[in-house]
């Protein structure tokens, strides 16, 4: 661990401990933490002459951390569970056509915006967490920095956008809500719905996981037949 570490470590803690207290005073999907959050930790590092490489170490310890804390996704689920149950096949279809429309999208998009075909593959992951994204670039020729750098922006567009236009579309049942958000905009999505009550963020928190899964079984198999 160098001496920039721990200093960056901390100046991430108070800037995003500051944005959520900014959300909660001043509640909007503009003032989504993570947003808020990176913007200002981009505007520290830049004027501190940080780059990014120095401060990868940081980044490296808080990740690791996300795995024991991602296990406290499963309390709003097990108190949501007879919900869950009710709903599940529902859900499931809703799961199979949202990440199979995701995937389509994001790739013809890019084709007819003229974009290379590493980049096409790469922007079919955008909507599942990190890990998975890296791993299920690489399976059809992505490139997996620029899938994580995706999957952060895609969850960022999500966040932000993603209750307004549910909204826009009058679709308020909380389930719903939930599941949309989980599909398309995993961790980040989930942690900006998840304020809009216990339903949502357990409804995303699963379509999360299973999107993650769905997206690792169906893409080396959907992704050819896609991309002519």
């Amino acid at each position: 661990m160098d001496s920039l570490t721990l200093p960056s470590i901390f100046i991430t803690l108070i800037v995003y401990i500051a944005a959520i207290k900014l959300a909660k005073r001043f509640p909007s999907p503009f003032t989504t933490p993570i947003l808020t959050a990176t913007a200002v930790i981009i505007v520290i590092l830049s004027s501190l002459g940080i780059s990014y490489y120095q401060y990868t170490p940081a980044k490296d310890w808080m990740t690791f951390m996300l795995g024991p804390a991602t296990v406290a996704l499963a309390v709003p689920m097990y108190k949501n569970q007879k919900i869950i149950k009710d709903k599940l096949k529902p859900a499931v279809w809703g799961l199979m056509i949202g990440t199979i429309s995701t995937i389509t999208s994001a790739v013809w998009l890019t084709k007819a915006l003229g974009l290379s075909d590493r980049f096409q593959a790469t922007s079919a992951v955008k909507a599942v967490t990190t890990p998975v994204a890296i791993e299920a670039a690489v399976l059809i020729g992505g490139n997996p920095p620029l899938a994580a750098a995706f999957v952060i922006t895609a969850g960022i567009f999500g966040a932000v956008l993603g209750p307004i236009i549910l909204s826009l579309v009058k679709i308020t049942d909380p389930f719903s809500r939930g599941l949309g958000i989980g599909t398309v905009s995993h961790g980040i999505g989930t942690s900006q719905i998840m304020m809009e009550g216990p339903v949502q963020g357990a409804v995303s928190s699963l379509a999360m996981g299973a999107a993650a899964i769905i997206t690792s079984i169906i893409l080396p198999w959907i992704y050819p037949l896609i991309h002519f």
